[in-house]
């Protein structure tokens, strides 16, 4: 009798463990159940539209590094399959991956579309069958098999399960799964921008900095990185790493915080102090608002003097005393109130899932009930913004596919 695994989740990582399940065990029938009449619907909107597909990291110390939560089962995991195996494996396919100067790696057509009709020809080619609109309420254990009851009423059976639905926002959605005897991490938002309503540094929405440093006054999360303005508050990679790696502590505050944003990270307020005098003379005579020797956008500059009550019109070496030291400090430590938060985009990522001491990492199966089996980011496993998310989906999709392969 021909064996059944049904992959719950018609993502990036469900897509990878059906695709792979279906090639290495051609005896396996593998069915594919989505909720929502898209497949793959993060991958194509990833990278605006040109899928950030992995990220150009070959050291697994390092890797590991980029992941906020999950770094021990990722260590474990990472052995079997990552960055290197993921690049292989589009390329052997006909998909050539390139890097960004940042580490990203897209496709080189820069187009999400290529992954995606990679992944559908791969289904197509191993016979995995696809139903969309169907969502899955309930998993119950039936002596050697599961069933699954479904949104539109029907029931259906399989020797072996993987769940690859995401995360959710809420704990309450993961009920169906923790009646499976599963613990959950609460889900809270992990990507994030920051909003500041009423902020006046919002009037220069779409200016960033190449480099700024982000500080959360009285925690210890600080990250330096591209900063973006919007007409809401603050993103870009140094604001939504932050909001990675705090994604639990800026809960607990309720998105009601202090950041201290140093907008020209070569200089501490310290050394900006030490050498003013030399900058000073430097410009001479020269009226603030037309010399300005940070190379900061011309806009952000004039708005960091309006905020240091300086005159724009005033020469630098007339500048009082009182105003300098403003100056240094909003050059430095700029203070900015946040209050709340924006979804980034469509690639939201959720911190919390299914407790990762539950999951075996050599194989994504669960440690509670054999045959059922866990990939993305249903686990409590989350990475910062830059391909890394994209690469632990590829990694549990595949080692859960493998497993699954050789056990059927």
């Amino acid at each position: 009798m021909q064996q059944q695994l049904i992959v719950i989740g018609g993502g990036a990582a469900g897509f990878f463990c059906a695709v792979n399940a279906a090639r290495m065990n051609p005896s396996v029938k593998v069915l594919l159940l989505e909720k929502s009449n898209k497949l793959l619907s993060k991958v194509k909107v990833s990278g605006g539209g040109r899928c950030n597909t992995t990220h150009a990291c070959f050291e697994i110390p390092e890797l590991v590094k980029k992941y906020p939560r999950g770094q021990n089962f990722l260590k474990k995991s990472f052995h079997q399959f990552y960055t290197k195996d993921t690049i292989q494996w589009f390329e052997e396919r006909g998909v050539e991956l390139k890097v960004e100067e940042d580490g990203r790696m897209f496709p080189v057509t820069d187009n999400s579309q290529t992954i995606i009709d990679c992944l559908l020809k791969e289904a197509d080619k191993y016979k995995v069958a696809v139903q969309l609109q169907t969502g899955v309420t309930a998993i119950q254990k039936q002596e050697n098999k599961f069933e699954l009851q479904l949104t539109n009423g029907n029931r259906i059976f399989a020797d072996f399960v993987c769940i690859a639905t995401g995360g959710f926002p809420k704990a309450t959605m993961f009920d169906w799964l923790t009646s499976t005897g599963h613990t959950i991490a609460t889900p809270v938002p992990s990507l994030f921008t920051f909003n500041m309503p009423g902020n006046p540094i919002t009037a220069l929405m779409g200016v960033s900095v190449e480099r700024a440093i982000v500080k959360v006054a009285g925690t210890k999360l600080q990250e330096e990185g591209p900063l973006l303005i919007t007409h809401w508050g603050m993103s870009g990679p140094a604001i939504l790493r932050t909001s990675a790696w705090g994604a639990r502590e800026l809960a607990d505050k309720n998105y009601h915080f202090t950041i201290l944003v140093n907008w020209i990270p070569t200089y501490t307020e310290q050394i900006l102090r030490d050498e003013w005098q030399e900058i000073r003379e430097r410009a001479g005579a020269q009226k603030l608002g037309s010399k300005n020797p940070f190379a900061l956008p011309n806009r952000l500059w004039l708005h960091i003097l309006q905020e240091s009550e300086i005159d724009a019109e005033c020469r630098w070496s007339d500048l009082p005393s009182k105003q300098q030291n403003r100056l240094i400090k909003n050059l430095t430590a700029h203070e900015f109130s946040v209050k709340g938060k924006t979804t980034f985009k469509d690639e939201f990522v959720t911190a919390g899932g299914i407790v990762l001491s539950e999951i075996d990492p050599q194989t994504m199966q669960s440690r509670k009930q054999p045959g059922l089996f866990f990939a993305g980011e249903v686990m409590d496993v989350d990475g910062i913004t830059g391909g890394f998310n994209f690469q632990h989906a590829w990694t549990s999709g595949f080692i859960a596919a493998k497993a699954i392969a050789s056990a059927s």
